[in-house]
């Protein structure tokens, strides 16, 4: 029920109490009363800005509000569900929505973990832990290789890819505007380089995909003077080629017709009212060497800013191809994006979301260990995105061998999202991933940017206090024996343990028998064996 049939049939109802009360009874009164406290509850919630939901659902929503009162059933069971249904992580909870709206979070009575479970991980403390600096700003990352003429220090956690047309403007606005308030990077996903995410100057990774879109010509191919112009700008600080996205690797984007707005419409070059569909693969390469070379064009097109490409980690064989491509041309990107298949902010067959694609933890160490194996670790940063929430994923995924993160669904839960999963069908009760102005409206820009910039501020203060409990005083410092996981219900194994780490250039030098196959198969001029 939309905020004005709400109203309107407050309205009704309040009219049919007062001629009943007028002409039959006096009884009718007290149910004018009640209707009249209604409507003026219906007001404030219209009125206030904290609440997308009661914006959209004035009286009814508050519903759901007294139904996360109530503990812990209800709660757990129904509010602190995961899209599939499995238990919510608390960790995820309280570090989004409690550091978003500003919350401490601190817990009484311990951890509510099996820490004896199978499967179970721990960040292992040290006796002699760094003391933080009150007035130490935040650790930045340098992104920009040897071919690249404006690098960009890139912070610790970032906004990751989410287009215009899956998110609301206001959701992109409330990101950008929280972006650039907190000196983090705002990744346009694949939909177009827009006005709403220029409007706060935020630092922008404008990412293109196989649709090109903001840089298409009118038959779909890759317009180098419409990119150039656009990269130019002095906002966008990264180019990013996307060639798989975790929800869905192996397909395109999509975005059904309902959101396929005039506005959406103009800023990726389609028709409106149709059905945007991404092509599963590019044109403007076909070969790993293609693909390398392509990236420093966009590099050159962009002035020297920072290019790299994201993935969805499939066939370490294919990966290794792109690798010796690199070392083949001395071409490099200056940064490489390992999105985990357990990405879930885009709508995707079941089927591709459960069953398709590397997670990120394996994902993340097989590109870290290939480009450590071919001698270019130092020249290419490596960001990790999948469900990356909290502090503890920020220095988990480091100690891996990122240098980076990026966040989707959790700078969505900061602008409001609750999950409901609607966000195919046009009709999020948020405001967070529709297109219909009525429901955007409710998300109020103001409120949720501030939200952003505390959630992402908390989280990576959280990141840097760990790190200093592990007596690190640098992100560099983190090493996969600083990760441990418990194998057994009686062995406990550092992920130094767990996996084979490779040596600068032992690829090249003298492959390990478990990498030899892949590397001796692996084509820079073809991604098939």
């Amino acid at each position: 029920m939309f905020p004005v049939g709400m109203v309107t049939g407050l309205l009704v109802a309040i009219a049919g109490a007062t001629c009943a009360a007028l002409l039959s009874s006096a009884g009718w009164w007290a149910a004018v009363g009640v209707l009249v406290a209604a409507l003026a509850l219906a007001g404030y919630d219209l009125a206030q800005r904290q609440h997308a939901i009661l914006r959209n659902y004035p009286v009814a929503g508050h519903l759901r509000f007294a139904l996360e009162r109530i503990r812990p059933e209800i709660q757990q069971y129904f509010i602190e569900r995961n899209y599939d249904g499995t238990p919510f992580d608390r960790d995820v909870r309280t570090s989004v929505y409690e550091r978003a709206k500003g919350i401490h979070s601190d817990q009484a009575f311990g951890t509510e973990r099996d820490v004896n479970a199978v499967g179970y991980e721990f960040l292992p403390h040290s006796t002699a832990p760094r003391t933080i600096a009150a007035d130490a700003p935040p650790p930045r990352v340098r992104v920009g290789g040897p071919d690249c003429t404006q690098p960009y220090d890139i912070a610790l956690l970032n906004v990751s890819a989410m287009s215009f047309g899956s998110l609301s403007a206001n959701a992109v606005l409330a990101m950008n505007q929280g972006a650039a308030a907190g000196g983090f990077a705002h990744d346009t996903g694949e939909g177009g380089l827009t006005e709403h995410h220029l409007r706060y100057g935020a630092d922008l990774v404008w990412e293109i995909g196989s649709g090109y879109f903001g840089a298409r010509t009118p038959d779909g191919d890759f317009d180098p003077a419409r990119f150039k112009d656009k990269a130019s700008l002095p906002t966008v600080r990264m180019v990013e080629l996307k060639l798989s996205q975790g929800a869905k690797p192996g397909l395109g984007g999509i975005l059904p017709a309902a959101k396929v707005s005039a506005e959406i419409a103009a800023a990726r070059g389609v028709p409106a009212g149709v059905t945007c569909v991404s092509p599963a693969g590019h044109r403007v390469f076909a070969t790993p060497r293609e693909l390398v070379l392509f990236v420093a064009q966009m590099r050159e097109l962009a002035g020297g800013k920072p290019a790299g490409f994201k993935l969805c980690v499939g066939s370490r064989r294919e990966l290794l191809a792109i690798c010796r491509a690199m070392v083949a041309e001395g071409v490099t990107p200056d940064f490489i994006v390992v999105d985990g298949a357990e990405g879930g902010t885009g709508a995707a067959p079941l089927e591709y979301e459960d069953h398709v694609g590397t997670p990120l933890t394996e994902g993340l160490i097989t590109l870290h260990n290939a480009l450590v194996g071919v001698g270019l670790r130092d020249r290419i940063r490596i960001g990790a995105s999948g469900k990356v929430a909290t502090g503890v994923d920020i220095v988990k995924r480091l100690a891996q061998g990122a240098d980076y993160t990026n966040s989707a669904r959790a700078m969505m839960m900061a602008v409001g999202c609750i999950q409901a999963q609607r966000c195919h069908t046009n009709t999020c009760p948020t405001g967070v991933a529709t297109q219909d102005p009525r429901r955007a409206r409710a998300l109020d820009v103001a409120d949720k940017g501030e939200r952003v910039r505390r959630y992402q501020q908390a989280t990576v203060a959280t990141a840097v206090q760990m790190m200093a409990s592990l007596g690190c005083a640098a992100p560099g410092e983190l090493h996969p024996g600083m990760l441990m996981r418990r194998v057994t219900h009686t062995d406990t194994r550092s992920y130094a343990e767990l996996f084979d780490w490779l040596e600068p250039g032992e690829l090249l030098a003298d492959p390990p028998a478990g990498w030899i196959a892949d590397w001796v198969t692996a084509d820079p001029d073809s991604f098939r064996a």
